[in-house]
């Protein structure tokens, strides 16, 4: 036997099982709530600093007596004396307890608390002679008990999936998270903001609907019992947002939940945030400046600078932002002329000779095209580009451009071959509308399940008349993995889609 397993049958031979540590802390809630000190009876523990302003703030506060609370992270015995760090809101302050401080029955009661407690304090600020800020406490209250310990301290929670699954667990031991989820939080903030100076109006649309449309997607659908009906849950947000630009509300915008029945893999999750914005007598052009001008002051408010890491790659996020066609990457990226190309025989022919998978696509020229620049020119744009002009065939809601019918006036932001924004001069002549929702329909009929519905309530609101009108959709969550240098969209989200364990 080697030396490292008769260590670890040693280690085996001393150290309790999971489900003897899991009775021992159920015995000691048992004797609390028999001496009539059940700690989830406690209602509130009035908190007068926070450990984070204990450190910060630690030369205003140095000999005064606060009261402070948090999770017990360690604790190191000193016979009458014991030291502890308690997690507070993700800073861990360092707590002296003394028997002659505390008295005999709170101290004594101390020594049995377990890590993962949680307890209120209230003591004097000072620093030890290592020069660790630390609280000499009064007091020591049991707040709530711990009934399972927590990862082991050495390796923390490490296990990607076991962080995604018990995100509590991987705030408790791994502080660090939580501040991609600040800077979350901050980035929404900023969007609010942001859009808020510039007049627009924030409001909410329905997540359930009668059709699932304003995007090309496979939804999820359930049903209404009360009136037995089959109902989407919402793939954009578009549609509704356009009918109030119909109704005059010239500026308008959603932060929402999208949800598409689709798969999952690093930079998509079954359900997302996305921002999507519309303002009347504008175009995508407008659009753009605000796509730029949102982007780059939120890396300078909340990164404070325009230089970004991601994906390996320095992004300079300094607006004046590349813009080129569609046509023009393409032709940059694989010689392929797009304009010197007339019909959709000639168009298919060519990028199938460049190893374009056309499989199950509709051979038209803009398909070619797409599929062209999809699968060979995106993952060529890292720093921040705006493609522009795209074909009518993937452009349903987009108005046509004047010069060539074929594209159209929008536009999609890439950073590091990934999406992050998709905007449009708004599409308002309904009988356009109608012919391409026709031709929507005649995809899904023909198996395709992303493709869109007829929407007659839409095409009746552009009827009553609709101004010229840019709008736009980000996504939030992968602008938040940009923000905080994160490659996986889990990483993002509080609590990502899982398959379920077995």
């Amino acid at each position: 036997m080697s030396r490292e397993e008769i260590r670890k049958e040693k280690q085996e031979e001393v150290q309790p099982s999971l489900s003897e540590l899991l009775q021992i802390r159920r015995d000691k809630l048992r004797d609390l709530q028999e001496a009539g000190k059940n700690p989830y009876e406690q209602t509130r523990f009035d908190k007068t600093a926070s450990a984070k302003a204990v450190k910060e703030h630690f030369e205003s506060l140095e000999g005064k007596d606060v009261a402070v609370a948090g999770r017990i992270m360690a604790k190191r015995g000193m016979g009458k004396a014991i030291f502890a760090d308690i997690m507070d809101s993700g800073t861990r302050l360092q707590i002296y307890v003394r028997l002659n401080d505390v008295g005999e029955e709170t101290f004594s009661e101390f020594r049995k608390y377990d890590i993962g407690d949680i307890i209120g304090t209230e003591g004097t600020v000072f620093k030890t002679k290592m020069g660790e800020i630390s609280l000499h406490c009064k007091t020591v209250t049991l707040l709530s008990k711990s009934l399972r310990p927590l990862p082991e301290k050495f390796h923390g929670l490490t296990d990607v999936e076991a962080r995604y699954r018990k995100r509590y667990l991987d705030l408790i031991m791994n502080p660090e998270i939580r501040r991609t989820f600040e800077v979350r939080s901050a980035f929404i903030s900023h969007t609010r903001r942001y859009l808020d100076n510039l007049g627009y109006m924030e409001v909410e649309t329905p997540v359930l609907n009668l059709i699932s449309g304003g995007a090309t997607a496979r939804p999820f659908i359930t049903h209404h019992n009360s009136l037995n009906l089959d109902m989407y849950l919402r793939i954009a947000t578009e549609l509704n947002l356009k009918r109030l630009i119909v109704g005059g509300i010239d500026k308008v915008y959603e932060i929402g939940r999208i949800f598409r029945n689709e798969g999952m893999d690093t930079k998509h999750n079954p359900e997302f945030t996305t921002i999507e914005l519309y303002e009347a007598y504008t175009d995508y052009r407008g659009m753009m400046e605000i796509a730029e001008g949102l982007l780059s002051s939120a890396a300078i408010e909340i990164c404070k600078s325009y230089k970004l890491n991601w994906l390996g790659n320095e992004i300079d996020m300094t607006p004046g932002w590349k813009q080129i066609t569609m046509i023009d990457a393409v032709k940059e990226y694989t010689g392929l002329d797009f304009n010197e190309i007339k019909t959709d025989e000639e168009a298919v022919e060519l990028v199938k000779a460049k190893k374009v998978d056309m499989k199950d696509i509709p051979q038209t020229w803009g398909n070619a095209l797409y599929e062209c620049f999809d699968q060979l020119v995106e993952q060529h744009l890292v720093q921040p580009t705006f493609i522009t002009m795209y074909p009518v065939d993937v452009s349903p809601l987009s108005k046509r451009c004047k010069d060539e019918p074929r594209l159209t006036e929008r536009f999609e932001l890439f950073i590091c071959g990934c999406e992050f924004g998709n905007a449009f001069s708004e599409l308002n002549d309904p009988i356009d509308q109608r012919l391409r929702f026709e031709d929507q329909v005649k995809l899904r009929e023909s198996g395709d399940e992303e493709a869109g519905m007829m929407d007659e309530d839409f095409i009746l609101a552009l009827e009553h008349g609709m101004p010229p009108t840019g709008g736009m959709g980000i996504g939030m969550d992968r602008a938040v993995m940009l923000l905080t240098d994160n490659s996986s969209i889990r990483d993002v989200i509080l609590f990502p889609t899982m398959k379920p364990q077995e």
